[in-house]
């Protein structure tokens, strides 16, 4: 199993938190209240290339794995920020450093490091489908050089703010397979071309402030080189960025529910009652406790399934694990790993600092689907 360099992770998270030093509270606050979407943070840790660190080295990338990729968005979270707007950029890219042929890698990983590109969306969930994945009914038939999309999507984030969205969609019907996995195929499309020939996008107005939409595909054509892979074999690939994906939630909300603890912290030790500090009182302490043992036990989950990743196993196994602690559900996803552990935190900072008030952000950060 893989051993981490703690010194060489300790250098990422001190890198991370010198960024997002530039963007307090105040900021994030600020596009809180305006619905608005991060976009000069999303360029700094771009330019910055922490975006580009799983991208190989030989593509303009940093060429690290998973776990240092947990590490990035850990920080962001745990510096108050919100990694929820540039993860999609990390777990996409499993699947096509995984699968894509030398060609997809060459034309598109340079420009993704560069910034040139953004990689942000994955189309996968469907109104009728929910986590059934293997009864989607957006269906891509090939015509000639071309293939034709038809269908629906739903919950696809960020594609206001990608240039490209990998795709899953049945090429084989599920009655003609032998198994219900096989039949199901990835597309790299390429939004600017597709949107307004072929592809709708409907946002979906929600309580989190959360970019996400509805999609509609009429005839939308897209080029037979956009395949990802072998045709048929999509299901299997889509994993890999799904496996990637949960755990590097997981990692956000680990680095949420430091976030709330140290906050909860810091108020209790500060704040005077009947002339002693509220952090005196076991009311207060043991919820924090509480809190703190289940961040942590869910961070040792986390570290298992990134060594598995990174090892070339398969982490799917792991990743559940991750999420018994867990157990809790957004719409049309998978339970999250973490998630509870950081409701159990995010619970005594709202008691302990300031209770619903909005300038301390604790109500900000409730309001998060994984919260």
């Amino acid at each position: 199993m893989i051993q981490y360099d703690k010194e060489a992770l300790d250098a990422i998270r001190d890198g991370v938190r010198g960024l997002c030093a530039g963007f307090d509270d105040a900021y994030w606050r600020g596009v809180d209240e305006r619905q608005d979407f991060p976009e000069e943070f999303v360029t700094a840790l771009t330019q910055a290339g922490w975006l580009a660190a799983m991208i190989p080295e030989e593509y303009g990338g940093s060429g690290l794995g998973l776990a240092e990729a947990s590490v990035i968005l850990e920080e962001v979270n745990r510096c108050g920020g919100n990694s929820g707007t540039v993860h999609g950029q990390m777990y996409n890219m499993f699947t096509l450093l995984r699968n894509g042929s030398a060609e997809q890698k060459d034309h598109y990983l340079p420009r993704i490091a560069r910034g040139e590109l953004r990689l942000q969306s994955m189309g996968v969930t469907e109104p009728t489908t929910g986590t059934d994945t293997t009864k989607i009914k957006t269906t891509a038939v090939r015509k000639g050089d071309r293939y034709v999309i038809n269908g629906q999507k739903v919950w696809i984030s960020r594609i206001q703010h990608s240039d490209l969205m990998i795709l899953l969609a049945r090429t084989t019907p599920l009655d003609q397979v032998k198994k219900k996995t096989d039949g199901m195929s990835i597309f790299l499309v390429d939004l600017h071309q597709a949107i307004g020939n072929g592809m709708t996008v409907q946002p979906i107005a929600n309580m989190v402030h959360h970019v996400t939409n509805e999609l509609f595909f009429d005839n939308l054509e897209i080029p037979a080189e956009a395949l990802i892979g072998g045709e048929g074999k999509g299901f299997r690939y889509i994993l890999d960025g799904l496996n990637a994906e949960r755990t590097l939630i997981a990692a956000e909300c680990i680095g949420d529910g430091r976030w709330f603890i140290d906050k909860a912290s810091r108020y209790a030790r500060d704040r005077e009652v009947f002339g002693r500090p509220i952090g005196k009182n076991q009311g207060i302490q043991f919820p924090i406790a509480e809190a703190h043992i289940e961040v942590e036990a869910a961070d040792l989950m986390r570290w298992r399934a990134c060594e598995q990743y990174d090892s070339g196993l398969n982490a799917g196994r792991r990743r559940q694990h991750g999420q018994i602690p867990g157990g809790h559900r957004r719409p049309g996803k998978p339970p999250t790993c973490a998630c509870k552990p950081t409701a159990v935190s995010a619970s005594p900072a709202n008691t302990t600092w300031n209770g619903n008030s909005v300038k301390p952000a604790c109500i900000r950060w409730l309001r998060f689907p994984p919260i």
